[in-house]
Order: C-alpha cells, then structure tokens, then sequence
C-alpha cells in the first residue's frame, strides 16, 4: 500500500516538473526533449518508428529516457570491450598504468548504467558517477602529461561520453527540481534499514556518550591486530580472505582494527558491500603509504586507502600518505563508495589528500590535512563539525583546500563544507612565528573542471584565508559556470567585501538558497545516514 502511494506520489511531482519545464502533456515532443540536452543529434538518433513530433505524457517520457539509458549502456559495454582490446604495444609503462585505471573505470560505469536503467533519482547519482569515471580517466595520462596516449585512447570511446551526457540531462528533466520531490524517493532500498549489529564490546575510541548511542548497534566480526591477538595481523590479509564471501553484502560486516600503525595500501573492492572498519581512534589505529604521483602512479592509484563498495562506514581511524609536498599528488584515502560514512576519523597528506571521487558519501567530526586541492573530486559530498588543517607547503606553492570536479552542468555533486572549522595546523603556525607564514597564500578553492560546485556554510574560517577567497584555476576558465557560495561563515577569513567578483560566486544570504546545500536536501541524508546511528546535522 506506501509503496503505491509512493509511486503516486513520485508520478505527480513528476507531472508537475514536466509542466514548469514546459513538457507537460500535449506540449512535449521527444524533438523538444532533444533540444534541451548537450548533443540533440545523438538525442534525435533514439527516435525511429516513433514520430519526432509525438507528444509525450509522463509514462512515455519515462520510456524514452529508458530507451536513452539502455543506449547508453551498450556503448559503455563496447567502449569497455575497446579499452580490453586496445594495442598497448606503443605504450610507455606510465601509459600501460593509466590504461589500467581506465579498464577499472569504464568498467565500473557499465555497472553504474546497469543499475540506472529503470532506476528511481538515484540515477542521477550514478550516471555522476560515470562522468566522474571518464574524467579520472583522462586525468591519469595527464598526470603523467602523455597527451599523444590519451589522444590514442579519446579515438576509442567514441560518442560514449555524449551518450551519457544525454542521458543525464533527460534524467534531469524529470529531476531537476529536487527540492520539491519527497525525501523518501531518494532512498536506497537495499539501505534503508540496515543496522550495524549488536554487541556488548566497543574500542577504545567509543566514549561513554557514543557508548551509549552505539550499544544496540556494533558488534566486530573480525579483528585485524598487528601483535597477533585478532584473526589477522594486516587488512589487506583479511579483505583477500574475506573477499570470496562478500559477493551479495547485504548484511552489515564489522572490521576492528588494533592500534597500531599499518604500512600497506588497502583496496575495497566492488564487491565487498556494507563494510564498517572501526580503528582505536584518531591517531591510535593509523593506515599510512607513501605513493605518489612522482613515483609513477596516477592519482587515482596513489591512494593508501581506496573504496569502491556501497555502504562503507569507518571510525575511529587515520588514513595518511606521507608523500610529502615534494612528491605532488599523493592521496591518503579515495573514496567512490554509495551511501558512504566517515566518522572521527583523520587524512593526513599534502596535496589531493581526500579524493572524494564519486557518489554520496558523510564525513563527520574527522580531521583533514593538506596543501594543494586536498579535498578533491566529483561526489556528492557533505564535510560536517570537521577540523581542516592547512598545512606548510613547498616554497613556491599556493594552498587551496578544495577541488571539485563537477563537469557536465547536470550532475547532482558537489562539496559542501558545513559547520566546520578552517585552520593552519601546528607546522604552518610555527612557520608563522618564525615569520614565513606571509609567504604561502591560502585559499577556500579553485575550479577543477568547469562546473565546480562548491559551498561553505556556517564555518569558522581564520585569518589565513586571503581576502579573495577563492583562485583562478587557469585564466577564465570556469568562471562563469561555477558554483561557489558562502553562507553565514565566521572568523577573520570569512569576510567578504574583498572576495572575488566572479560570475560564478555568491555570497548567499537566503536562508532557501543555502538551505539547498543542507545534508537532508543536498545529500538526502535523512534516509541513510540516521540508519547508522552516526549523529548529523539535518539542516543548517
């Protein structure tokens, strides 16, 4: 019966998005529907024994953006077939590495187009995610500068990414005017009620007030130790040994982690679904690498930690490169997990430390360190009550603390700051007092790709922010299509008057337009976060 009404309910809301964007019944043609998207010719090419001017009503719209994702979907499986079969006989082994990124990636976008297809909102999400997947891509023969192979590699995917646009910008049709839509069409059906178990036994990192809130819901069913007391002494021994068994991962799986310091790169795969990690605390349990860009890995591979399965929550743990300034891109922890939590834990690294690299993910009170573009990447990402670290970079450098890259103007990402405290860490107030602060400038962030969205709401943000606020990626580019705003944020970095004129910048001060930006409307946090008992600030 609620699912009835719900489905109702969804089919009215749609109704009436269809009539503000002029696409109502007895107004649209699959002709105007192609006009609205980034490519009508590839749009109008879905049209065969249908005639172009059929006027649609809300069922066989639905359709058509069901013929478009399905099209979609076989050019992401033949573009993956292409990449597979590629001659790699003139590629250098740096190229032979961002080849490699790529199979992943175009293989992780056929699976996103095959959850989409007769998807609800959340294919919004995942179809993000597939750009996202193309862009990391390309950014790994960039990062190595090897634009004959990435132009080698461009002939293959073909019309694939103009596909995809398509069909975002059909989904977003029926969407775009998700504020008006109940919060309960964007949960997850598989999430909904998932609970983290039971257990008398907490880590040290749990205090008496968590303790309490989390006594109904932990239960560890493994334990990772270095001094031989768990059932194995590394993470990466205890994922490989847990892997064949978490093909369908709907029950939620609990890993504690010892205190202790981890020297290895950690890779949660696809498959393993719903896992939680719980560490000793910030600083006790500590999983640290050193890979980087300039030891020959792309960004995309230098993470110490990476995480492609849905559901995955951590606490209590410090994910680190310690890389250094020197060594350029160096990420601590990726994440392109679905529905993801982090919870009181630390990133300590320098330049892309946190690549927040696609889907919806929550990070709650945890501490985050770097330089350049050290929170980076094209989630749909909510940062709330953390601690933001700036840290001393090389000589020459300018510290930026985000990067997001948004590309397609329809996506649903973005990375929104909330509640959070913007700071020097320990070795930047030192270079401070010994008067070398005044060298290295500071920014809020600069626009990776073109439609950068990126919000601070309600911050304390201190004085080593530079009054402008926000830096120039290159030139004008993406000035104007940019979305950067700051609401009600404090400190003496938080003033305004002096920020940037750019087209793309606001100033918000309706509390309705900042209130977009909020984890229950932005993130639709409502109906997956409070499942997991991790506290959150719904609104603003």
């Amino acid at each position: 019966m609620d699912k009835h009404i719900s489905l109702l309910g969804f089919l009215s809301v749609v109704h009436i998005l269809l009539a503000h964007f002029g696409l109502a019944k007895c107004v649209a043609t699959y002709t105007s529907v192609c006009t609205q998207t980034p490519y009508p010719e590839l749009c109008n090419s879905l049209i065969s024994t249908t005639s172009p001017e059929t006027t649609l009503d809300d069922e066989n719209l639905f359709d058509f953006l069901d013929i478009s994702l399905k099209r979609t979907l076989a050019q992401s499986q033949n573009t993956h077939k292409l990449i597979s079969e590629m001659d790699l006989s003139s590629f250098t082994e740096l190229g032979k590495s961002a080849w490699s990124d790529c199979l992943e990636l175009y293989e992780d976008s056929v699976y996103q187009l095959n959850r989409s297809v007769g998807s609800n909102i959340d294919a919004q999400t995942w179809l993000s995610a597939a750009i996202a997947n193309g862009k990391a891509c390309e950014n790994g023969f960039i990062d190595f500068n090897l634009l004959s192979h990435l132009e080698s590699f461009s002939m293959l995917i073909s019309d694939f990414p103009k596909f995809l646009s398509n069909s975002l910008a059909i989904n977003n049709i029926l969407m775009a005017a998700s504020s008006s839509v109940p919060s309960s069409l964007y949960s997850n059906k598989q999430n909904r009620n998932r609970r983290l178990l039971a257990n008398d036994h907490f880590p040290e990192w749990v205090s008496a007030r968590d303790r309490k809130l989390l006594q109904s819901t932990i239960k560890a069913d493994i334990v990772v130790a270095q001094d031989g007391s768990g059932n194995y002494k590394t993470i990466s021994e205890a994922l490989a040994k847990l892997a064949p068994k978490r093909r369908s991962g709907s029950k939620r799986f609990v890993i504690y982690v010892k205190k202790g310091i981890y020297k290895e790169n950690v890779e949660v795969k696809k498959s393993m679904k719903n896992l939680m990690f719980i560490g000793d605390g910030i600083d006790a349990t500590i999983i640290t690498c050193s890979k980087s860009v300039r030891d020959g890995y792309t960004t995309f591979r230098s993470a110490t930690f990476a995480i492609s399965g849905d559901g995955f929550i951590a606490s209590g743990i410090t994910f680190e490169n310690t890389a250094g300034p020197q060594k350029h891109q160096a990420v601590a922890l990726r994440s392109g997990s679905d529905l993801s939590i982090f919870y009181k834990c630390s990133f300590k690294g320098y330049q892309d430390t946190l690549y927040v690299h696609s889907q919806r993910q929550f990070y709650r009170d945890c501490n985050i360190y770097g330089t350049i573009d050290f929170i980076f990447g094209d989630a749909v990402a909510v940062i709330q009550n953390c601690n933001i670290y700036i840290r001393k970079p090389l000589t020459y450098q300018k510290n930026t603390v985000t990067a997001q890259g948004r590309s397609d103007p329809n996506e649903n990402t973005g990375i929104i700051i909330h509640n959070s405290h913007i700071t020097a860490a320990p070795e930047l107030i030192r270079a401070h007092h010994d008067h070398v602060q005044t060298s290295f400038k500071s920014y809020l962030g600069r626009p990776w790709q073109k439609y950068s969205t990126t919000i601070f709401i309600k911050c304390t943000i201190d004085g080593l922010i530079d009054p402008a606020g926000w830096l120039p990626w290159s030139g004008n580019f993406a000035l104007s299509t940019l979305y950067y705003g700051e609401y009600m944020n404090t400190g003496l970095g938080a003033n305004t008057i002096r920020r940037v004129k750019w087209p793309g910048f606001h100033v918000i001060t309706s509390v309705t337009e900042a209130g977009k930006f909020t984890v229950r409307n932005f993130l639709a946090g409502d109906s997956w976060i409070q499942a997991t008992h991790v506290p959150f600030t719904s609104g603003l």
